[in-house]
């Protein structure tokens, strides 16, 4: 019996938590990391892998997704994907689905997804009964029900919170569709249960504003995703970034990126940044309708802030250990001893790249980032490199026996 189940060697490890940016060798066992030295003798290892010349980092941790398992073409629903067969090949181990059921299909995703999938699965669940599997729901205010929400969010770890989303956009407010219903239900919601409450929120003016929802309707803590959506007045009319922004953060308010088909522009993002206002994390908002652009992936996203300005460790920041805070589960999102071994093994590659907003707008890039393993739990679950496997010609016997014929 070997000391370690798996030793990675010699790759650059970048864990921002930790303020650790060196090359070390590290050793997972029984699905935990157990050791992060310089030097780890690879006989002490069952399986030892020269992963030199990659970048190790924690396992990525996508905050806005949606994996509900809704078959894509039905009608009225929003068309999500399968949680692994994406986010594996991206680097990322956890996610979040951001409110794609309510309360009426929570248990049904539970069972059937969150409790079977290698991909560890957070959920905010939606005010509305009926979530994004039914939409209708998200504008009839009967539907709004907070102490269900919140009873399910207290019972179960899993749920990170509770979402608000797409109600009543573009239209005049009446005594059954107010216009801060669903908002309020949603921080009903959150203060029954004590978790953060994540809007996605349309500003309708004059009956409700931007300034509004930050600085009055959300606490701190509370997240509002889509932040580079067209429709939101960050800049002022010289392009530069709204005071009432800075407040906003300054009293504790999130701001995720939350990508999109539809939410996510240069011409708002990128002198955000180099005013020095950021996104606290960069997300996807990852469906199926944006699978092949302009989102494609977390990886590529991240990839965006690099060739936008952001550092390497402010990126890995934001996508490992500033979410892993937000939804209230400090244990993941770093390398420390003894954590559950989720890895990434990414590359950056230089070169001339394209990338594309939500506007159809490009932009110019010279470094793109490239997932070259992940791993799970200590299980290598993504592996397109085909690193640590026998050259064909040098197999070991088995490969070479074929099944009895029948």
């Amino acid at each position: 019996m070997k000391k370690y189940d798996l030793i990675l060697k010699g790759a650059s490890v970048l864990d921002p938590s930790q303020n650790i940016d060196s090359a070390f060798d590290v050793a997972v066992k029984d699905g935990k990391i157990s050791c992060l030295e310089k030097e780890i003798p690879a006989e002490e290892g069952e399986k030892a892998l020269d992963v030199s010349g990659y970048m190790l980092i924690p396992g990525l941790i996508d905050m806005h997704c949606h994996i509900y398992p809704k078959f894509p073409f039905e009608e009225d629903g929003l068309p999500t994907i399968q949680g692994e067969a994406h986010m594996f090949q991206s680097g990322v181990t956890t996610c979040v689905d951001a409110g794609t059921c309510g309360s009426r299909d929570f248990l049904q995703f539970k069972e059937s997804v969150i409790d079977r999938s290698k991909l560890k699965v957070f959920v905010f669940v939606n005010i509305a009964s009926g979530g994004m599997v039914n939409l209708e729901t998200e504008q009839e205010i009967q539907e709004f029900q907070p102490e269900i929400a919140a009873a399910i969010a207290r019972k179960y770890d899993c749920v990170a919170g509770i979402k608000t989303a797409h109600y009543w956009v573009g239209k005049p407010v009446n005594d059954r569709h107010p216009a801060w219903e669903s908002v309020d239900r949603a921080v009903e919601a959150g203060e029954l249960c004590g978790k953060p409450v994540m809007a996605d929120f349309q500003p309708n003016l004059p009956w409700r504003t931007y300034p509004d929802l930050i600085l009055k309707k959300l606490r701190p803590g509370d997240i509002h995703t889509h932040v580079y959506a067209q429709q939101f007045p960050i800049l002022n009319e010289n392009r530069k970034v709204q005071d009432f922004m800075f407040q906003a953060r300054d009293r504790g308010v999130i701001f995720d990126l939350g990508h999109g088909a539809g939410s996510f522009w240069f011409r708002n993002a990128i002198p955000a940044l180099e005013q020095g206002f950021f996104p606290d994390t960069i997300s996807t908002d990852l469906y199926l309708d944006n699978v092949n652009g302009p989102v494609i992936n977390l990886l590529h996203i991240m990839s965006k802030y690099l060739n936008m300005g952001m550092s390497v460790k402010e990126v890995i920041y934001r996508t490992t250990k500033r979410p892993a805070e937000i939804i209230g589960h400090p244990e993941l999102g770093d390398l420390k001893i003894g954590r559950e071994a989720d890895i990434t093994l990414l590359q950056i590659r230089e070169g001339s790249f394209g990338f594309a907003d939500a506007g159809h707008a490009s932009m110019r890039g010279s470094r793109k980032m490239e997932c070259i393993m992940t791993i799970r739990a200590g299980e290598i679950v993504y592996n397109p490199m085909a690193i640590g496997m026998p050259e064909w010609e040098n197999a070991p016997r088995a490969y070479w026996e074929s099944p009895g014929v029948i």
